[in-house]
């Protein structure tokens, strides 16, 4: 299976200029390297924060399906390959907006992740305007079993955990990640190596709405938590090739055998509480309440 990132810089509210530039990309990407997987950043039709606010973002973005992903089935069809689709989602209450991402095939669409964790700034309880989902994702495909988190929520190891026990092998992350590169780097490589799982994460280039800036380094991560492939912070289109047996030795292209599995080696009696709600030992700056 061959992956690809597709990261550029979505310009703010103008879904049609954001849809015909990433299909421009999109063929690109099919001369360089036929991609059977193809991930695009978060929102990308949008853009990440809205002009407005989530009334004028409510009257741009779709219901799933709608135009937009109607588009990116064409695609998947044309190019007879996979698309992770991340836009945001018209719900079904007034004003309800998602954080989302479909999963498009050659046959249509496959499923629907909301993003689970929208970032403070992000949720209705701070004068934002996402809903989060309450479902973790993961389709089996004929290339994989393909799982979805977005953003934000691969701080978090306890989603890509039960995406992986639901059977991924490879992950998507598509991301509008502002924060330091470190933080980027270190959750992407983790989680890949702590489930044993393919890791693709596509990042925004630019500026976002809010003034600040993305800096691209859309990453594909092997299970051992090696990166296979590294973009820089500009426009660029990333690819690897993934082994279908990856953790039979320690690290890619190692002699040395590896004999542990995190997930089945996992001691399930030490992981009371896990499940219970807390806070840092330490205190943030501020506290925006989570919506449940």
């Amino acid at each position: 299976m061959r992956a690809a990132c597709i990261q550029f810089s979505p310009e703010p509210m103008n879904p049609e200029k954001n849809l015909m530039r990433a299909y421009q990309y999109l063929k690109e990407c099919e001369v360089l390297c036929n991609p059977d997987l193809v991930v695009f950043p978060e929102t990308f039709t949008t853009g990440f924060t809205p002009f407005g606010g989530d009334k004028a973002l409510f009257e741009v973005v779709e219901k799933i399906p709608g135009p937009a992903t109607s588009l990116g089935e064409q695609w998947a069809k044309e190019m007879n390959c996979f698309i992770c689709f991340p836009v945001y989602e018209r719900g079904k209450g007034l004003s309800t907006i998602y954080n989302s991402a479909a999963l498009i095939g050659p046959s249509g669409i496959l499923g629907v992740y909301r993003k689970t964790h929208p970032f403070p700034t992000e949720r209705t309880s701070a004068g934002g305007w996402t809903t989060p989902g309450n479902e973790s994702f993961c389709i089996e495909t004929p290339k994989a079993k393909i799982g979805i988190v977005i953003c934000y929520d691969g701080d978090f190891p306890e989603l890509a955990r039960v995406t992986a026990l639901k059977g991924a092998e490879v992950i998507c992350r598509p991301s509008a990640f502002m924060r330091a590169f470190d933080q980027w780097d270190l959750t992407n490589r983790a989680r890949a190596y702590d489930n044993h799982v393919y890791w693709v994460a596509t990042n925004c280039t630019g500026v976002d709405a809010s003034g600040a800036a993305f800096f691209g380094s859309s990453m594909i991560v092997h299970p051992s938590g090696q990166k296979l492939s590294q973009a820089s912070g500009r426009d660029e289109i990333i690819w690897a090739d993934l082994d279908p047996n990856p953790i039979r030795s320690i690290n890619p292209g190692s002699s040395i055998e590896q004999i542990f599995d995190h997930i089945e080696d996992r001691n399930l009696k030490a992981y009371n509480g896990l499940l219970e709600e807390g806070h840092a030992s330490f205190e943030p700056s501020k506290r925006i309440p989570y919506e449940r």
